[in-house]
């Protein structure tokens, strides 16, 4: 097997002083750091005082540059990978990398380092007992992807954690009263680890009126609570809904998409008890 290797190496999410002297080391014996932000990997890595080749690396070039990276650690060369914080490939670039480079039967190495959403579950108070929870990072931006995604949060038994930038949290805290009502507990966490750290938890109606007065600023991790404990959705419920809707003077289609929304159910089980 080629001496070479990729060491996937978890950076701070904001106090440069959670860098390990693990992933210190491994940055400074890599041949080259691919990088998604070279600018900001090369403040971490002067204040490491480490000196190493950068290769940019985001979601734009990835696929292009992945099969170069392959090749070198094939040639044994140590390839570290890093995003601008936290684990990569984790809602940041690196997986497509990490897979070919698997499949190319070459060796991977994962140096941990923090995680922004256990952070923020951890920090939030609301992580049960039983330590679950479902990592839901960036939802899609629209679509029927994105409808399902909601209602699985909506009916989820244990907590949900989302990534959103400052630009869409509050369209997202909207599409997620919709569906889980105004009193379900959330969590809005931003600047994690750093100075002006700040972690809100109230009902979602709260998180819409306290970002209506405090401006998004930065990205934020949304730690959800569970769906309360219900009697489970039958389909004579979702069939009048719909036809509720439908009465109403909404499309088929939309009315499936109200209605999943409300009732917290899957679209394709609306789909198809709704008919053609």
């Amino acid at each position: 097997m080629s001496p070479g290797r990729l060491v996937v190496v978890g950076t701070p999410i904001g106090n440069l002083g959670d860098l390990s002297p693990r992933a210190t080391e491994a940055l400074a014996a890599a041949s080259v750091v691919a990088s998604e932000d070279t600018r900001r990997t090369g403040r971490l890595l002067a204040h490491a005082g480490v000196r190493v080749d950068l290769l940019r690396f985001d979601a734009t070039v990835e696929r292009d540059r992945t099969p170069e990276l392959v090749d070198r650690i094939r040639n044994g060369e140590v390839v570290a990978l890093v995003t601008d914080a936290g684990m990569p490939a984790l809602s940041d670039p690196g997986a497509h990398l990490v897979r070919s480079v698997r499949e190319a039967g070459l060796a991977v190495e994962v140096v941990p380092g923090p995680f922004a959403g256990v952070v923020a579950l951890v920090a939030s108070g609301l992580c049960p007992d039983s330590g679950r929870f479902t990592f839901e990072g960036f939802l899609p931006r629209r679509g029927a992807e994105r409808v399902e995604r909601l209602a699985g949060i909506a009916g989820s038994p244990c907590p949900s954690v989302v990534y959103e930038s400052p630009r869409r949290v509050v369209p997202t805290l909207g599409d997620l009263l919709e569906v889980c009502g105004p009193e379900r507990r959330v969590a809005l966490c931003r600047e994690l680890t750093k100075l002006h750290e700040e972690v809100w938890v109230g009902s979602l109606v709260g998180a819409v009126d306290h970002l209506a007065s405090n401006p998004p600023r930065g990205e934020y991790v949304l730690v959800v609570d569970p769906a309360p404990e219900s009697t489970p959705v039958d389909d004579d419920t979702i069939r009048t809904a719909v036809e509720e809707e439908l009465a109403a003077g909404a499309t088929r289609r939309d009315a499936t998409r109200v209605v999943a929304r409300r009732l917290g159910v899957p679209p394709n089980r609306v789909k198809r008890l709704a008919g053609p």
